[in-house]
């Protein structure tokens, strides 16, 4: 089976560095000049610096070139990942096409495996998602990831393809809780970071996290998730790598929120446009979703991190 990763950001080019263990992996780039830096310099300077990319993958700028291969996964940002298919309808359709973002798409309240559908009807879709970092699955650290799938003999076929020495990928057809467990998380690592950031200790995160978990579950469900996927390593995994680790661009967007200090634009933090997007459908839903709700006006700035505090302690008490 031929792979090609399109998008050369730093989960994409870790993902291709991964996957040379399985054979020839295609990197694709839309930067010709990016491309042939890293085709050359064998590394990608700009996104992940210190890994040496293998010989068996070929950086591209080339989509022909790129969308030739049996699956290929797309590593772009979510609210990115529209444009991305519309402009390269013609050459994915039919084609496996293996999510790799995280998040709900803002125009349309979506996940990443429905924009696929509703973008390239005749593709078929997965999602490949969970609690991991670029730099550890580059560096061959294990990592365990969920695989989205609603057709078993396709899943089957992935996760045996995709499973590498260091990644270990689960099953599920629960496409709907793979896709929401791994956005939902985002939106609780910037309230959890904010919390650590204006020094209200670890107690306060790990209710965030634990009551922002409760948010995520009910979110899901409503949506028509499984209780069980939230569970598993695309919610609680992810939920609980994200919250703890300033190597997750969402918690340091927070940190930088909790301390008024100024954060890098250029950096994408899926969990901002996904907390709009989630506060906007659960209003519509009438679902009760404080954490979501202050994170999305945090991250705006509608309030400041002392307001948005006040606003969850004052809260009607009620049983957990």
């Amino acid at each position: 089976m031929s792979v090609s990763v399109l998008g050369s950001g730093a989960f994409g080019t870790s993902l291709a560095i991964s996957l040379t263990g399985n054979g020839s992996v295609t990197l694709w780039s839309r930067d010709q000049d990016q491309a042939h830096h890293m085709q050359t310099a064998r590394e990608n300077t700009q996104r992940l610096p210190g890994v040496a990319l293998p010989a068996d993958i070929k950086v591209t700028s080339n989509i022909d070139q790129a969308t030739k291969a049996d699956v290929l996964l797309i590593a772009v940002p979510m609210q990115k990942l529209r444009d991305a298919l519309q402009a390269q309808a013609s050459d994915l359709a039919g084609k496996t096409l293996v999510a790799c973002c995280k998040g709900i798409e803002l125009s349309s309240g979506l996940g990443p495996i429905s924009v696929i559908q509703q973008t390239i009807p005749d593709a078929r879709p997965a999602l490949l998602t969970g609690p991991s970092f670029a730099d550890d699955i580059a560096r061959g650290l294990p990592t365990a990831l969920t695989l989205a799938c609603a057709d078993d003999s396709l899943s089957l076929t992935l996760q045996h393809d995709l499973t590498t020495a260091n990644l270990r990928l689960y099953r599920t057809t629960d496409m709907i809780g793979a896709e929401l467990g791994g956005a939902l998380k985002n939106v609780m690592a910037i309230g959890c970071g904010a919390a650590i950031g204006a020094g209200l200790g670890e107690s306060a995160r790990a209710a965030l996290m634990t009551r922002g978990f409760a948010e995520m579950q009910r979110f899901a469900l409503m949506r028509g998730a499984r209780p069980d996927t939230l569970m598993g390593l695309s919610g609680l995994g992810d939920l609980v790598l994200t919250c703890s680790s300033e190597l997750s661009r969402n918690y340091r967007f927070g940190l930088s929120l909790g301390r008024n200090i100024q954060f890098d634009t250029h950096t994408t933090v899926e969990g901002v446009a996904t907390a709009r997007a989630m506060t906007e459908i659960a209003t519509a839903e009438g679902l009760d979703m404080p954490i979501s709700t202050t994170v999305a006006d945090l991250s705006s700035g509608a309030y400041s991190v002392t307001e948005a505090i006040r606003a969850l302690l004052n809260r009607p008490l009620k049983e957990e």
